[in-house]
């Protein structure tokens, strides 16, 4: 049996912030520090949005893609999130109900920074490949953190994205999928604190370029074809330049990883950072279409995908709003504003 990706969907909230604005607040050249991190703008989730209902609007747009699959039919409902608003309550339970798929077989929220989405496209694909149900909806989404005045700040941001996997008529075929872990603690937040610490530049190095050039290569390795002869790829993309760089260290070209580096508009979405990439591939991709993809979590370990495109994509249902749409339709927030969304600021008897 081939097991791939049934159906997709994506969701970024509408709201903007930019560098420059939360620079001028700290007293530094925020224009420098986006250009550093090539990122122009960050997304930010309304007072009344969270990991749920990102998830939700995700994971609707992904089923009315395919008008044919019954959400009864989705026996497994798994959410990836380092930011999910209940300690003690599942998130994909809620999702559940609001898709309908309830009650399901199996439902959990996952973690592992920012690649628990990724992590959850592996879980589905082994369940459905082994017929304990039809389909599987793997889910990555976060509204991230980032300390007032910390570098995180001006990349932290939210997003979602919603995959129906399954073995029936896959618009994607998922032909190889390989994993890259280690104990590497360049991020973290323990129970109770508010905003993660990291370990400044060691998370690049000795972390996200290790194993996302390890999994790479594993995953080159057991496809065995060259990055020439892919149209797309698209990688964990924590700030505009690390995926450029790991793509250039690979062999892959800035026009095959432009269309899903959507972090210089929107900003690092964490758990959803490669999949809200490859929905925006998918809005535009075409039968035959080879697809490469890293994911990478902090603490830490990194998950690939090779993937074809199929005839199938051509069924698909026109969902209400491409990524690109999403993208660019942001609405700009002061500082002020952007806290009090982010709960920076609280109102005195709040």
């Amino acid at each position: 049996m081939t097991v791939g990706i049934v159906s997709y969907g994506g969701y970024v909230p509408r709201y903007r912030i930019t560098p420059e604005v939360i620079g001028a607040v700290w007293g530094n050249d925020g224009a420098a520090m986006g250009k550093g991190l090539n990122i122009r703008a960050k997304s930010v989730p309304g007072p009344d949005e969270d990991v749920i209902t990102m998830s939700v609007e995700a994971a609707r747009a992904a089923m009315a893609r395919v008008p044919w699959v019954s959400p009864k039919d989705v026996g497994a409902i798994y959410v990836g999130s380092e930011s999910h608003p209940y300690a003690v309550k599942p998130s994909a339970t809620i999702v559940a109900e609001a898709i309908e798929s309830s009650p399901v077989m199996t439902a959990a929220d996952y973690e592992f920074a920012c690649k628990a989405g990724t992590a959850a496209m592996q879980t589905c694909m082994g369940l459905t490949l082994s017929n304990m149900y039809k389909f599987g909806m793997a889910i990555g989404s976060d509204t991230s953190q980032g300390a007032p005045g910390d570098a995180l700040e001006y990349s932290a941001s939210a997003g979602a994205a919603a995959f129906l996997i399954g073995t029936e008529r896959p618009m994607a075929t998922i032909n190889h999928t390989v994993s890259y872990t280690t104990d590497t603690p360049d991020f973290w937040r323990r129970e109770g604190q508010r905003y993660p610490s990291h370990g400044g530049r060691f998370t690049g190095e000795p972390a996200y370029f290790k194993h996302v050039l390890a999994c790479a290569e594993l995953l080159s390795k057991k496809a065995g074809i060259k990055p020439a002869d892919y149209d797309y790829a698209v990688f964990h993309q924590p700030n505009g330049k690390f995926p450029l760089r790991v793509g250039k260290q690979l062999g892959f070209t800035d026009k095959q990883i432009d269309t899903g580096l959507l972090v210089r508009e929107i900003g690092n979405t964490y758990s959803g950072a490669i999949m809200v990439g490859l929905c925006a591939i998918f809005d535009i991709a075409k039968p035959g279409d080879r697809i490469f993809a890293v994911g990478y979590g902090s603490g830490a370990g990194s998950d690939a995908f090779d993937l074809t495109v199929t005839d199938e994509i051509k069924n698909l249902k026109k969902g209400p709003r491409s990524m690109d749409s999403m993208v660019k339709d942001g609405v700009p927030l002061d500082y002020a504003t952007y806290a009090k969304y982010r709960g920076k600021i609280v109102m005195r008897g709040a």
